[in-house]
């Protein structure tokens, strides 16, 4: 699986701190990392948590990434921002129970984590179970074992209402402010990763119409 991590620039200087996490639980898992940024405050290209949901859109609807991690200060923002595209069904996951229970129960493609409120002491030890529980045990296997049946049939009902709810993510980019959009493909590193890992012709096209 090809996971991606996305910062929004009210937490860019912890980029370092959770890659070190991430990396450290899911690369011995045969997972791999790819840090989009922000990677640090004073970055060049400034990404808000609505940009980190314009971007999760486009990994993960182009096949760039398999999984987003991704939030902001408190994580809210950036699920809600995540959770406006079709292709994207973001958690918001403050501890392990909730990593755990989101795997299994909603079995979505993205995260949004609170970076800021109640990251303190220990807060990289809270960030590593998370991905432990995460990753670490399967996903979409129900939970608790008496719930299974109907958890996965909810799975599939939420699945197919949100078919039917966006529309496709090239016309909805294109309807957005397009100033917005290049902002959100405007990392230093964007480029050299999202372009070797692209698999959709249509998306990839349009992504260079604005780089």
């Amino acid at each position: 699986m090809k996971i991606a991590l996305i910062n929004e620039n009210s937490q860019a200087a912890k980029n370092g701190i959770i890659e070190a996490a991430l990396k450290k639980v899911v690369e011995p898992m045969g997972h791999e990392v790819v840090n989009y940024g922000m990677y640090a405050a004073d970055d060049k290209a400034q990404l808000t948590y609505v940009q980190c949901g314009i971007l999760a859109a486009i990994l993960l609807n182009s096949g760039a990434a398999d999984y987003v991690i991704t939030g902001c200060g408190t994580g809210e923002g950036a699920m809600l921002a995540l959770n406006s595209f079709p292709g994207v069904i973001c958690g918001h996951v403050e501890d392990p129970v909730d990593a755990y229970t989101f795997a299994h129960v909603n079995d979505g493609n993205a995260v949004a984590m609170p970076f800021a409120k109640g990251f303190g002491w220990g807060g990289e030890l809270n960030l590593e179970y998370c991905f432990e529980k995460l990753f670490g045990f399967g996903h979409g296997q129900g939970y608790p074992k008496e719930r299974v049946e109907p958890e996965q049939r909810n799975k599939k009902i939420l699945d197919g209402v949100r078919a039917v709810a966006f529309k496709p993510l090239v016309e909805i980019l294109q309807g957005i402010d397009q100033d917005l959009v290049k902002g959100a493909v405007a990392g230093e590193k964007f480029s050299e990763l999202f372009f070797a890992s692209c698999k959709d012709d249509a998306l990839a096209a349009y992504i260079k119409t604005l780089l």
